[in-house]
């Protein structure tokens, strides 16, 4: 049974809402006494919780919808044994897109969440035991770049000149906005070209550095958005400059201080967090979306839905067929998935001081693993670890002496067909070993809690298609206006956020994702105007949007 989240679950109210009705007593609208326009977003993943925020900071009285029984999505913690663990997102860059959402409820992100820098940013161990320290600090890495291979200094310091560029086209100009039409997209190819878009991450390293260790530190990063390197658009190598423009940070509590933060913004703002509320499909009137339906058969309306949840999910299980026609069931079975996880959480009854906040153990394959992952989707006996100790920043997420980690294989996704019920434990047995022979001496004795996550967990409970980590693959045919889009191109009135859409994974894509809702998604005050003035229930949302900004003064 998973351990209760004490101190956010009781942030979520659990009273029915005045504009919740039977299923035979929707409609397109809110009640009148309701005052503002309403807003459903499902899901309080990042995404969806930021989303929330810059929906309520344009006027709209917002409810978010939680499948689970506390807020996060990908971002729950879990409490055990004196142990905190959070459960996804463990590594903070663009910290500026955060404090955005404090600034747009008028407070500053500082007085409520403790951000610390992590340096390394990367500890890198090699399969023969050679180490890479990855920071921020530009003298350090020369250094460490030069101590593998001096003559591929220049060639690193060329690789972080065109991140940068990457960066300030694919990042700062384009992150943000929406790809809603074929001439969106034609609109950058230039600029994609010039920069090299069409090479895979691997292929921009190599065009820069030779040797092979140098061409791994500078192309991992991919997977931490559900990219193979020797597939995904090389627009992902702008992570590079990101973590060197922002660097990378750590929240003192644990990542769940993040979300019980944007809770407590929503709340301030007068909207609410429901949590074991799971959606079982988006209501639509014509083609508009009007509402949700309740798992347990409630019927909430609204004027504007935003799902947080997987975009492959949304479409497939919550919008009916009927209302599709791009995002058809072919189409999503056809599309291409990121890889999965196997997450093993658990504390040890020592420290291990001479471990870093982040660790990636390499193992004896890179190329050929990823294919095994990505392609043939078999479970490897082989692996490459991802170690997050956040007792190294935060020793009170441990009891004293003891250190809380988790350990993160990519493994493939349910097309693989890996029984999970039956593999797990041999699986977590091996990862147990390759640590203990690496980087945690005599660790089979030093556990005190444990606890797993799967790719079963990231479909049942997560609900994630194919139980895929990270969404749609970040390949180039799967990116921009490729991907879902944030403004639904099947119905008006709904709108997309998270890892599926636009930018993709992350937390600066998902929070950039709810940026692009400024764009699309009209402010109150226009809505309202404009369903004032018209007696049809269902009103384009493109003409919407493009008065939005005309007849109000956010």
């Amino acid at each position: 049974m998973l351990s209760e989240y004490r101190d956010t679950h009781n942030m979520c109210n659990m009273l029915t809402l005045p504009a919740v009705l039977s299923s035979s007593q929707s409609s397109g609208h809110p009640p009148a006494a309701a005052g503002k326009p309403h807003a459903i977003v499902i899901g309080s993943g990042f995404g969806g919780l930021a989303a929330a925020v810059r929906l309520g900071a344009r006027g709209y009285r917002v409810t978010v919808l939680e499948k689970l029984e506390a807020p996060g999505g990908r971002a729950f913690v879990h409490r055990q044994d004196g142990f905190t663990f959070d459960a996804g997102p463990t590594v903070i860059t663009a910290p500026f897109l955060f404090e955005e959402l404090w600034a747009l409820c008028g407070r500053r992100m500082a007085d409520d969440i403790d951000l610390r820098p992590v340096s390394p940013y990367y500890r890198i161990r090699f399969d023969d035991g050679n180490e890479f320290d990855y920071s921020g600090d530009a003298a350090a890495m020369r250094a460490e770049v030069a101590r593998f291979s001096p003559a591929d200094v220049k060639g690193y310091e060329r690789f972080l000149k065109a991140s940068e560029a990457i960066y300030k086209v694919g990042f700062e100009q384009l992150g943000d906005k929406p790809f809603d039409t074929w001439a969106d997209m034609a609109r950058v190819l230039p600029d994609l070209l010039k920069l090299e878009g069409y090479r895979t991450v691997y292929s921009l390293a190599c065009k820069h550095v030779k040797d092979v260790r140098l061409r791994v530190v500078l192309t991992f990063q991919s997977l931490l958005v559900g990219g193979n390197p020797f597939a995904t658009t090389s627009v992902y190598c702008l992570i590079a400059f990101l973590e060197r423009r922002w660097g990378v940070h750590f929240p003192m509590g644990g990542t769940g201080s993040l979300v019980r933060g944007l809770v407590s913004l929503i709340e301030g703002q007068g909207g609410e967090v429901r949590c074991n509320q799971g959606v079982a499909q988006i209501l639509v009137e014509g083609r508009q979306a009007t509402g949700v339906r309740l798992e347990n058969g409630e019927t909430i309306v609204a004027d504007v839905v935003v799902s947080n949840c997987d975009s492959a999910w949304t479409y497939r299980h919550l919008v009916p067929a009927e209302h599709r026609h791009r995002w058809t069931d072919k189409r999503i079975e056809k599309s291409r998935y990121s890889m999965s996880l196997f997450v093993w959480y658990f504390g040890t009854r020592r420290q291990y001081p001479e471990v870093a906040h982040h660790t990636i153990a390499l193992g004896p394959r890179y190329r050929e693993l990823l294919t095994d992952i990505f392609d043939r989707k078999v479970l490897a006996d082989d692996f490459s670890l991802y170690l997050h100790r956040p007792t190294a920043t935060d020793p009170s997420l441990a009891p004293e002496g003891c250190d809380a980690f988790y350990v993160l294989s990519p493994v493939p996704h349910l097309q693989s067909g890996t029984d999970w019920a039956a593999q797990a434990e041999p699986y977590r047995q091996a990862i147990a070993a390759r640590l203990q022979a690496t980087l945690l001496p005599d660790l089979k004795n030093q556990i005190v809690t444990s606890r797993l996550l799967t790719p079963q967990d990231f479909q049942d409970r997560l609900s994630s298609f194919r139980g895929a980590a990270f969404s749609l693959e970040p390949v180039l045919t799967q990116s921009a206006w490729f991907r879902p889009h944030n403004r639904s191109e099947e119905l008006d009135r709904l709108y997309l956020v998270g890892a599926g859409t636009h930018p993709g994974a992350g937390l600066p894509g998902v929070l950039s994702s709810a940026r692009v809702l400024d764009s699309v998604v009209p402010h109150a005050d226009a809505l309202s105007a404009f369903d004032r003035s018209l007696d049809q229930p269902s009103i384009d949302q493109r003409t919407l949007a493009s008065a939005a900004p005309r007849m109000s003064t956010s």
